[in-house]
């Protein structure tokens, strides 16, 4: 069984609600778009919890979590949210959650970038969450951007990473800001990246795999469709 949820309006429609609710009869729940710009909040006996990126059926021991490749994922943000939910007793590892080798990586110059551009608007500015989803997701198109997939290959991504910080750089200096540092974009890369790659998978093939099985599979969006 195949169920997919998503707002049919601007969002806010309790898309988190109704996921947690069907959760229980899912064997995975996916995400399969968006990134942090938004959360479902999940309140249970175990406490409240804010899901920024993490599927809600994480909440649910069992159940299969997968973040697809449609995703924009800060890994800080992914490290931090992950951790607060440990502390609040959920299990939560490679059998619980797999991450697509083709989702996109939001960097740190991504969020600098969007905030760059709503400080230049001032009082025309758009109302942006500052988190960079719109630098990122322009990015994505120009393919211009590192991938989840690119951290297996640590002999190839810092020279991917310098040619992409190169390309930022020109946008960044016609801001007036401090040109992004290589070593530092792969420091953080290091910090917060690398201890996902155990995490990763080809989620399109898992995802095809399971339900070819029969399993139940939901699919969880973010935002919605008029935005």
């Amino acid at each position: 069984m195949l169920t997919a949820v998503v707002g049919i309006n601007w969002g806010d429609e309790g898309k988190g609600r109704m996921v947690d609710l069907f959760s229980a009869e899912h064997e995975i729940v996916v995400r399969y778009q968006g990134g942090n710009n938004a959360g479902h909040t999940v309140v249970n006996e175990r406490g409240k919890f804010v899901l920024n990126l993490l599927p809600s059926g994480i909440l649910r021991p069992g159940t299969v979590n997968v973040l697809g490749p449609g995703m924009v994922l800060d890994l800080e943000h992914l490290t931090n949210e992950v951790a607060h939910i440990r502390e609040q007793g959920v299990a939560i590892t490679p059998e619980h959650l797999k991450i697509s080798d083709r989702a996109t990586i939001c960097m740190p110059y991504h969020k600098m970038m969007d905030i760059l551009e709503e400080d230049r608007l001032a009082d025309k500015k758009f109302g942006s969450t500052r988190r960079g989803i719109g630098p990122v997701y322009a990015d994505k198109y120009m393919k211009k951007t590192l991938r989840t997939g690119d951290l297996l290959f640590p002999d190839k991504l810092r020279e991917k990473l310098a040619d992409l910080v190169e390309w930022k750089n020109i946008t960044v200096q016609g801001y007036g800001h401090e040109p992004v540092s290589v070593d530092e974009m792969y420091a953080w890369l290091e910090k917060y990246a690398f201890p996902w790659r155990e995490y990763l998978c080809n989620t399109t093939e898992y995802l095809s795999a399971q339900a070819d099985a029969g399993k139940s599979i939901l699919f969880e969006a973010q935002l919605g469709a008029l935005r």
